[in-house]
C-alpha cells in the first residue's frame, strides 16, 4: 500500500480483545510493507557491520604490502557503503510509508466508529479520550508499527554479525557472540517501571485534554457565570501534574538510555584489551583486530533500536487499548450487525416503551425526564442500549432496525438530538447531506425559519458578494447564537428527508413567535412523512396528530393535546409545569392551546409596545 493509494477501500475487521492484539492485527494487516522494510532494513544493517570487514582487509593488506588484497579491501568498502546508501534511503522511505498508512488505517477505523455510534460515542467514551485516541494516540501506534520492522531487521542482522565473527576471528568472536544478547537484554528488568511511569503520563494527559475540550466547550457559559479563573486554576494544575509525570518518565527513558551507551562502551574497552593481547601473542593479525573492533563499535546502532522498540511499545500499548475501546463499541447490543439493505416503511415502535409512531403522521412524545427523553430518541434512532439498560431492536414496519445495514438505518429513520453539532464550513456545504432529493435547501430554511440566519451570514460575508450560501460557518457554529445553529441543524435534518425523522427538543433554544412558526413549517413540510418530535412545548403539542405520554420509561397515555391535558394529569403536570396541590385545589392556570397561545403572546406584545410609548 503506498501513500498515493490512501484511503483504504476497506480498512478491515480489528481484532479489539485487547490492545497487544490490536498491535498485532495492524502489524499484519502491514504485512506487505513491513517485509519491504525488514528486507531494506537487513541490507542497511548488514552494510554497515561489512564496513569493518573492508578496512580489515585494507589494512591487513598495507602491513603485508599486498596490492591485490588492497584492492579488494577498497572494493569491499565502495559495495558496502552503496548498501548502506540504498538500504538507508529506502528504509526511511518504506518506514515513513508503514508509519503513515498505520496511522490511516487507524483513523478510517476510527471514523467508521464515529459515523455508526453518532452522538452516542461521547455518552460511551470521554470526549477527551476520544480526542486523545484520534490524534496523538494514532500516531503513536503508527510508530510502533513502523519501528517493528526497523527492530526485526537489527536483531538478524545482530545474529548474523555474531555468527560471523565467530567463525572469522573464534576467539574475539565468542566473546562478542556472549555480550551482545546481555547488552540487548540489560535493560529489560527496567522496561515495566518505565512502562508504567509512561501509562501514568498518559492518563493524566489524557485527564488534562479532557479537561481542556471540555472547557472550551463550555467557554460562553463559563464567561457569563464568571467560571473561567476556576477552570484555568483547574487545568493548570492537570497540566503541572502532567509536567511532573512526563519529567519522572523522562527520567526512567534516559537511565536506559544511558544503559545502551555505557554497556556496548564496556564491550568495547574490553574486546581491545582482549585482543591487544591475543595481537602480542601472535594469536590474530592486525587486521582480524580492526575488523573485530569496527564490528563490536558498530554494534551499538542496531542496539538502540532495541530501546526505540521497548519506547515505543510502552508508548503506543496504552494507545492501543484506548483505540480497541472505543472500535470495540457497537451500534447495536444484539448478536450482530445488520446486514439488510432495503429500506424498510410503516409504522416506528418501540417495544422497550411501547411508544408507537404511525407512518405518514406527526407524532409528540412528552417525556417528564429529558435524559429519558434523549435515551428514547437515540434508540429509536437504533443507537447502541446504555450498559444495564434493557435492549429489543425498534422495529419500522415488521422489520427490526438491528437487522438494517448502517446505510440503509440511517436512511430509514434520522436522530437530530437536541445539541446538534455544525461543522465548519460554507452554509452550502452544511446542507450537502446524503438526502432523498425531494426537499430543497430553500424550502429546508423557509421551514426551519431561518431568514434571520441568512441576513446575518449575508452581513458577514466578506468575499462571497453577499451570497449566504457560500459565506463560512465557524467550528461548531460558534458565531451564531443557540437558536440559530439550533434551525441551522433542523434545516439540515429537513434536507436530509429520510423515512422516520425523529427530533429531541428541535425549538428549545428559540423564542415562542420563531417556535410556533418552525412547528408548522415542520408540520407542512414532512406532511405525509413519519416524524417523532420529543418536547413539551404546547406550540409543538397542539400542532401534533398524536400524542404519547411517557412515565417511568413506559407509554401510559396517548391522544391529542388538548385531549391529554383535559384528562391526564401527569400530562398536564409535565406540559404546564403543574403542581400536585395545584391540581388537588384546581387553583392552576387553565391550560392553554395554540390559539391562546398566540393570543397571549399578541396581548403581552401590545402591553410592551404600549408602555415603550
Amino acid at each position: 500500500m503506498q501513500i498515493r493509494d490512501l484511503p483504504y477501500a476497506d480498512p478491515g475487521d480489528p481484532d479489539v480483545r485487547s490492545g497487544p492484539r490490536f498491535l498485532l492485527w495492524l502489524g499484519r494487516a502491514q504485512l506487505g510493507g513491513q517485509v519491504t522494510c525488514l528486507l531494506w532494513g537487513l541490507l542497511l544493517q548488514l552494510g554497515i557491520a561489512g564496513l569493518p570487514l573492508g578496512v580489515g582487509v585494507a589494512v591487513q593488506a598495507v602491513v603485508d604490502r599486498d596490492g591485490g588484497r588492497l584492492g579488494l579491501g577498497i572494493g569491499l568498502l565502495v559495495a558496502f557503503g552503496l548498501a548502506i546508501a540504498a538500504g538507508d534511503m529506502m528504509v526511511h522511505r518504506v518506514a515513513v510509508t508503514n508509519w503513515i498508512t498505520a496511522a490511516a488505517r487507524v483513523q478510517q477505523l476510527l471514523s467508521r466508529k464515529t459515523a455508526e455510534l453518532g452522538s452516542v460515542l461521547t455518552r460511551r467514551v470521554a470526549a477527551g479520550e476520544v480526542v486523545a485516541v484520534s490524534t496523538g494516540d494514532v500516531e503513536k501506534i503508527g510508530w510502533f508499527v513502523e519501528a517493528a520492522s526497523r527492530f526485526a531487521s537489527a536483531a538478524v542482522s545482530l545474529v548474523l554479525v555474531c555468527v560471523g565473527l565467530v567463525l572469522y576471528q573464534p576467539d574475539l568472536g565468542l566473546v562478542v557472540a556472549l555480550a551482545v544478547p546481555v547488552l540487548a537484554l540489560a535493560a529489560l528488568p527496567l522496561l515495566p517501571r518505565a512502562t508504567r511511569r509512561a501509562d501514568t503520563q498518559r492518563e493524566k494527559a489524557g485527564r488534562a485534554t479532557e479537561l481542556a475540550s471540555d472547557t472550551v466547550a463550555g467557554l460562553r457559559v463559563l464567561r457569563g457565570i464568571g467560571g473561567e479563573e476556576l477552570f484555568l486554576g483547574r487545568y493548570r494544575a492537570a497540566s503541572q501534574e502532567v509536567r511532573r509525570a512526563a519529567v519522572h518518565s523522562a527520567r526512567m527513558w534516559a537511565l536506559i538510555a544511558a544503559i545502551q551507551v555505557l554497556l556496548p562502551g564496556v564491550l568495547l574497552v574490553g574486546v581491545i584489551v582482549y585482543g591487544a593481547r591475543l595481537a602480542l601473542d601472535g594469536r590474530v593479525s592486525v587486521g582480524e583486530l580492526v575488523t573485530v573492533y569496527g564490528a563490536v563499535a558498530l554494534t551499538h546502532h542496531p542496539l538502540r533500536t532495541f530501546e526505540e522498540i521497548a519506547m515505543a511499545y510502552s508508548f503506543s500499548r496504552p494507545s492501543a487499548r484506548r483505540a480497541a475501546r472505543v472500535l470495540a463499541l457497537s451500534r447495536t447490543t444484539g448478536p450482530s450487525a445488520g446486514t439488510v439493505r432495503e429500506v424498510p416503511s410503516g409504522d416506528l415502535y418501540d417495544p422497550v416503551t411501547g411508544v408507537r409512531a404511525p407512518a405518514g403522521a406527526l407524532t409528540a412524545v412528552v417525556c417528564g425526564d429529558p435524559d429519558a427523553a434523549g435515551r428514547l430518541a437515540d434508540r429509536l434512532g437504533g443507537h447502541p442500549a446504555e450498559p444495564g439498560e434493557e435492549h429489543s431492536s425498534v422495529l419500522v414496519g415488521d422489520v427490526a432496525l438491528d437487522e438494517l445495514a448502517l446505510d440503509a438505518a440511517r436512511a430509514a429513520v434520522l436522530v437530530q438530538d437536541k445539541e446538534p453539532v455544525l461543522l465548519s464550513g460554507s452554509l452550502a456545504e452544511l446542507l450537502d447531506v446524503p438526502s432523498s432529493g425531494h426537499v430543497a435547501a430553500a424550502e429546508a430554511l423557509e421551514a426551519a425559519q431561518c431568514g434571520d440566519v441568512l441576513d446575518a451570514l449575508a452581513q458577514a460575508s466578506v468575499d462571497t458578494d453577499g451570497d449566504p450560501m457560500r459565506t463560512q460557518i465557524a467550528e461548531r457554529g460558534r458565531s451564531l447564537s443557540g437558536g440559530q445553529r439550533q434551525r441551522l441543524a433542523l434545516a439540515r435534518s429537513l434536507v436530509t428527508d429520510p423515512g422516520v425523522l425523529v427530533l429531541d427538543e428541535p425549538t428549545s433554544a428559540v423564542d415562542s413567535h420563531t417556535e410556533a412558526r418552525v412547528a408548522a413549517g415542520i408540520k407542512r413540510l414532512r406532511a405525509g412523512r413519519t416524524t417523532v418530535v420529543l418536547a413539551s412545548s404546547p406550540l409543538l403539542l397542539d400542532l401534533a396528530d398524536r400524542v404519547v405520554l411517557v412515565d417511568d420509561g413506559r407509554a401510559v397515555a396517548v391522544g391529542t393535546h388538548r385531549e391529554l391535558l383535559a384528562g391526564e394529569p401527569r400530562y398536564r403536570a409535565v406540559v404546564t409545569r403543574e403542581t400536585e396541590d395545584e391540581g388537588a385545589r384546581g387553583t392552576a392556570a387553565p391550560p392553554l392551546g395554540l390559539d391562546a397561545e398566540w393570543r397571549a403572546l399578541d396581548e403581552r406584545e401590545d402591553e410592551l409596545e404600549g408602555e415603550t410609548a
